[in-house]
């Protein structure tokens, strides 16, 4: 015979397991002392205009000697616990770099990226705030990137987090748009401008009819919610032209430029200026 009573007390026996205890950091030294001195390197990907090849905008990306790439270093710093103070550290040297910003990139807007972490903080908003203040940059230059797995945290809190961002000026983007955890339902209940498409979404639409599907439909998505729609990874002219046929506004990729210096990034804007004209 079948007894209620058992499912109850299995019911109290999952509801008594708890979740594993996070890893005790490892004290990383050099890593350290690197985010102390603030020696971690900020590098900018340009983000291009499908149809004009015009560069409307630049995401900062950490760099640094100790690995050969920002989801190493913040890998690495996850593990010591530094990985919110890197996050802050980059967000604070990309602002204060692009606030000065002359010639070419006077206009230049800029993105940077937000951990699940830094959301959660209680208080980020008003200190990223204070940043945007303190560098002298116009928030309307300024777009913050989030990750799927940020929503996980507490929606609510994110929301109001967001909001006070985007009621300052500043543009909030979903980032790796369609790999993530997250309901379908934050595009309508969360204050957003855009998403970005990740680059493993779009890496064989050009061969494959189920992938072209997929992408095309996600950006009709996005043209109907009034969001604007960026695309990582574009390698090939090929993939550029189905995504600008299907209304990408912007495009990242070795096609265009991969991460470069401020230097670089000068040259590189100025160069696409000088074609465009």
């Amino acid at each position: 015979m079948f007894k209620w009573d058992s499912v109850f007390d299995w019911g109290r026996r999952a509801s008594d397991k708890r979740e594993p205890a996070p890893p005790t950091p490892v004290r990383d030294q050099l890593l350290e002392s690197l985010i102390a001195h603030e020696q971690i390197e900020v590098l900018y990907q340009p983000q291009i205009e499908p149809g004009t090849g015009l560069i409307l905008g630049a995401e900062a990306l950490a760099r640094s000697a100790l690995t050969p790439s920002a989801e190493g270093l913040f890998k690495r710093a996850a593990a010591a616990g530094l990985d919110e103070r890197l996050s802050r550290l980059i967000q604070r040297k990309a602002l204060r770099c692009a606030a000065a910003w002359e010639g070419p990139l006077r206009n230049l807007k800029l993105s940077i990226n937000l951990l699940p972490a830094d959301l959660s903080r209680e208080g980020y908003e008003k200190w990223l705030l204070e940043e945007v203040e303190t560098a002298g940059i116009d928030p309307a230059r300024l777009t913050v990137e989030i990750t799927e797995s940020a929503l996980l945290i507490d929606q609510h809190a994110v929301a109001d987090r967001l909001s006070a961002l985007r009621s300052a000026g500043i543009s909030i983007a979903i980032d790796d748009f369609g790999t993530g955890y997250a309901s379908l339902a934050y595009l309508t209940t969360l204050p957003l401008d855009m998403i970005k498409i990740d680059r493993g979404l779009i890496t064989e639409i050009v061969g494959r009819e189920r992938d072209r599907i997929v992408v095309k439909a996600m950006i009709r998505l996005a043209r109907e919610l009034d969001l604007m729609v960026a695309v990582e990874g574009v390698e090939s002219t090929p993939q550029l032209a189905l995504l600008a046929d299907w209304g990408c506004d912007l495009y990242q990729g070795f096609l265009g430029a991969g991460a470069l210096s401020q230097e670089e990034l000068w040259r590189f804007v100025a160069a696409a200026q000088v074609e465009a004209a």
